[in-house]
């Protein structure tokens, strides 16, 4: 098998009227494994596409892929030998409802489709198994991939990408969403020994997310590369230790209402997702002045609790949920106005949408994906506070497709905040965001809590809870228990 090279000579790449990359240049040998770093909006993503041939670089710069002896500036003939995930491949699934089975989707990876158009010989099934087993999935081989949590689809997707034996692999934030031991799994395989003569490329915002088996490091900064070269641990701490620009305007945030908090009854509920059930015979309350962390594996239904609190989802027959002050009746819109909400499946939504940024974070006040009406004037003072409160003014013209995955976070944060909300429903607030943005947003999460604004977040990352919170909620196998508040000061003691 001859090994791929790929090289990258002076490399620019505009999008639109937007310069994103300028004067690239790297080479990707065989046994290297590269740590992608950089902050929100470095050029990260689309420097991974760019080798994946998924995005074409500006007339007049070079794209070189050498294979054996033979070498083409074209990716005809080569993406099939690289594989990449990231999260616009996982969304998707969502958007056109791929609803495989996880073996199905894991075998459209020998034959590069989305879909499944060819059938497994007897050595290929083994292949798949074999790769699943590998990742801790045999035992969601029959499930379909839309009842699977977020992280157990990222760990699928990249069961799909290594199934194909790729020459290069592509990882574009793959730890996002993965709980602790899912994440222990995909670091345990790419540190595997150093015999394997598999290139690969990581990108990642978090230290703890760099595997021990890094041998070189690129580090983008404005689209350009500040650092290229062997795993220097002056350039790692260099970029771990220090922020990126200041964020362009004052940082203030859009005022809480001071309307007493929402609260919450789940009685008896069952919740099916697919067909699939999720949570069984949950029964809990969210009582005024109760912040809450929600933590769990993945799968063990966190997402869902939030859709079930948001209304998206509904308790089986037999189930009850009561909002006080929205009886039996009010229109659930009537509700979600005084609801801010984040998560993948929100971000997903958004991420194809051909609205500006402005007009994203303007759709908050009327809690719809989209725009209904011409904004009105409040709208757009709104929009204007809560773009501030999150260093995005700069962006408000933008389209989604124009934003890196962190960039689209802030956004749906200042999304979630526009409407002055009395209840925040966060799944993940700070998966892809960089360490500096994630202070910034972790520190206006807690003065919103403070305020009186009531917080009910899901995470896996101890760091990631705020100081207010006060109860946490442990969901195993779709069924809750309550731990003590202790567990959450700890954890923010050490991050303080």
């Amino acid at each position: 098998m001859h090994p791929l090279k790929v090289e990258l000579e002076h490399v620019d790449l505009d999008r639109g009227d937007r310069a994103v990359l300028r004067d690239i240049t790297w080479r990707i040998q065989p046994g290297q494994r590269w740590a992608l770093i950089g902050h929100n909006g470095a050029g990260k993503t689309q420097l991974l596409k760019l080798v994946a041939g998924d995005v074409w670089p500006t007339p007049g710069t070079s794209r070189l892929y050498r294979l054996g002896t033979g070498s083409q500036r074209e990716p005809l003939g080569i993406k099939e030998l690289i594989a990449y995930v990231g999260a616009e491949r996982q969304d998707k699934y969502a958007r056109y409802d791929w609803n495989l089975s996880v073996f199905d989707l894991v075998t459209t990876g020998l034959f590069a489709t989305d879909i499944k158009l060819n059938d497994a010989n007897a050595a290929q099934r083994r292949q798949v198994r074999s790769v699943l087993r590998k990742l801790g999935l045999e035992r969601f081989a029959h499930r379909r991939m839309l009842t699977l949590s977020y992280g157990e689809q990222r760990l699928a997707l990249i069961a799909r990408a290594l199934v194909s034996k790729p020459r290069l692999l592509l990882l574009d934030e793959v730890f996002n969403g993965l709980d602790e031991p899912r994440r222990a799994t995909l670091l345990r395989y790419l540190e595997r020994p150093s015999r394997s003569r598999l290139p690969w490329v990581l990108s990642i915002h978090r230290a703890e997310d760099l595997p021990a088996t890094v041998t070189h490091v690129l580090v983008l900064e404005n689209g350009r590369v500040r650092y290229r070269g062997r795993r220097s641990a002056k350039a790692l701490r260099d970029f771990f230790s220090t922020t990126p620009p200041a964020h362009d305007g004052a940082v203030r945030l859009p005022r809480a209402s001071r309307s007493a908090s929402p609260r919450i009854r789940i009685a008896a509920a069952d919740v099916y997702v697919n067909h699939h059930p999720v949570l069984k015979n949950l029964d809990w309350e969210i009582r005024s002045g109760e912040h809450w962390a929600v933590v769990g594996r993945n799968g063990s239904g966190k997402s869902t609790l939030l859709r079930l609190l948001y209304g998206d989802l509904s308790p089986a027959l037999g189930g009850v949920i009561e909002r006080a002050g929205f009886p039996r009746g009010t229109p659930l819109e009537d509700f979600r106005k005084t609801v801010g909400v984040l998560s993948p499946q929100l971000q997903s939504d958004h991420a194809r949408e051909d609205l500006t940024v402005e007009q994203i974070v303007m759709s908050g006040r009327h809690a719809s994906i989209g725009l209904n009406a011409v904004p009105s004037s409040a709208d757009r003072r709104a929009a204007r506070r809560a773009l501030t409160a999150f260093g995005l003014t700069r962006l408000a013209d933008r389209r989604p497709r124009q934003l890196s995955y962190g960039q689209l976070r802030r956004v749906l944060l200042a999304r979630a905040l526009v409407n002055r909300p009395r209840l925040l429903l966060l799944d993940e607030p700070c998966t892809g965001l960089d360490a500096a943005t994630r202070g910034v947003v972790l520190t206006q999460l807690e003065k919103l809590a403070r305020s009186g604004v009531q917080v009910v977040m899901a995470t896996h990352h101890a760091s990631d809870v705020i100081p207010s919170v006060n109860r946490i909620l442990r969901l195993r196998n779709g069924r809750a228990s309550l731990e003590l508040p202790a567990v959450r000061r700890s954890a923010s003691s050490r991050r303080r």
